[in-house]
């Protein structure tokens, strides 16, 4: 059966994108990393919380799991220019300068990022980049910047928002220095069917809040842009919320299983210092990073099982399905309530009838067999990687190496069963 998803406004083919992609070497799968918004917004945009996220980084493994960039967001800069035109930033949040950070990031084996905006001031008022895209590009590169989001606060009221995207995507180009384009302009004028040749990633929504119900929503859109999303650009579906406390331990697996299958990039937003060890061990598995990294770099979208209710429009379906490299991964999620859901390898694209050797990756659980099932609690989540080889010639056939585990959620033991 196809896969299923809401309608672009535009049609696209591969090969079309392949060409206009912005083809910078960078963001060839996408970005790992953390910003300092969600969890501080502008009293975070600080010198002592970049290098406390980076040393994170560091003592929890997390750098070693491929989190790369250490970004900080709004507020950073003085509230006007230099004499001379260029951003400076604020001596107080920064009393080495932006250089000495990003050395010490750098030195650690991390990359650093910062954030302006196309317009004439940030969102919190700081100044933005309009008419200074050469000398602010020129000036990161100086400061060793690897990672640059651009906002899209203050900015000309007509127009399509490509055109005050372009100056900034050629002076990054000729700066010098390999700066990963993280275009933030809020899913305007359908940015998925053109932000593939202006930048390494776009938004293709409004903020995420803390809550189930954006997470879920902001899924569902990006199920039905799947098709834009490929090595060196991204469909964004904005930072992560684990670990802010609005989401359960079943939500935040959700919602770090399904940034990884849309291939969103995976930007922490959360204090590390504090992370629950619950947030922590969803961030850290590697098999949903795995299919995150996938060298491939097919977003999944919806698939619909045989007898499986339609998609409703505006909400969250419960089945998705990606290609990978070497398989395919296979999200089951219980998008309304707890729910025993089942794929039957028949009705999913890139596998069809077979018996096939699966790995779910939350439980750890394995098998061979002709389909997959779990049986989870409200918003939780199953991923599992299903390879092409390997598998048993005995149609239905299945077997488990590993037990599920009992996992905490609210306060209450709740076991998953696959």
């Amino acid at each position: 059966m196809a896969a299923i998803g809401a309608t672009s406004a535009v049609s696209v083919t591969e090969a079309g994108l392949v060409e206009k992609r912005l083809n910078n070497g960078l963001g060839r799968t996408p970005a790992l990393g953390w910003n300092s918004w969600n969890a501080g917004g502008c009293s975070d945009a600080t010198a002592t919380a970049a290098l406390a996220a980076a040393n994170a980084f560091v003592s929890l493994g997390l750098k070693d799991l491929g989190f790369t960039y250490v970004n900080i967001d709004d507020c950073w800069a003085n509230p006007s220019r230099g004499s001379d035109g260029s951003l400076v930033p604020n001596p107080s949040k920064w009393p080495n300068g932006i250089v000495a950070v990003a050395s010490q990031i750098h030195g650690m084996g991390l990359k650093f990022g910062l954030y302006g905006c196309a317009g004439t001031k940030t969102c919190a008022g700081y100044p933005g980049s309009q008419g200074y895209e050469t000398q602010d590009a020129d000036t990161l590169a100086s400061w060793g910047v690897d990672y640059w989001k651009f906002d899209n606060c203050y900015t000309p009221s007509t127009g399509n928002t490509s055109t005050w995207y372009a100056p900034m995507r050629d002076a990054l180009a000729n700066s010098g220095r390999p700066i990963l384009f993280s275009m933030c302009q809020w899913g305007r004028d359908n940015v998925w069917t053109w932000g593939a040749g202006y930048g390494n990633s776009w938004r293709m929504s409004t903020d995420i809040g803390d809550s189930w119900a954006s997470v879920a929503s902001i899924a569902n859109a990006a199920a039905g842009i799947s098709q834009y999303a490929g090595p060196g650009g991204f469909n964004d579906l904005d930072m992560m919320e684990i670990g802010n406390g609005g989401l359960s331990a079943a939500e935040e697996r959700a919602h770090f299983g399904l940034w990884a299958m849309a291939k969103s990039p995976i930007i922490l937003g959360t204090d590390l210092t504090r992370i629950p060890s619950s947030s922590l061990a969803t961030i850290k598995n590697q098999g949903i990073i795995s299919i995150h990294q996938d060298s491939l770099g097919k977003a999944a979208t919806y698939f619909r099982p045989s007898g499986a209710a339609a998609p409703v429009s505006g909400q969250l379906y419960p089945y998705w399905a990606g290609p990978l490299s070497d398989g395919v991964a296979i999200g089951l999620v219980a998008a309304n309530g707890a729910a025993t859901l089942t794929a039957n390898f028949a009705d999913v694209p890139g596998l069809g009838s077979g018996s096939y050797a699966w790995t779910e990756f939350y439980s750890g659980q394995t098998g061979v067999g002709s389909s997959v099932s779990a049986t989870l609690q409200s918003h939780d989540m199953a991923v599992f990687k299903v390879t092409k080889s390997g598998g048993s010639s005995t149609m239905g056939q299945s077997t488990t190496s590993k037990t599920p585990p009992f996992v905490k959620s609210r306060g209450q033991d709740k076991q998953r069963t696959y």
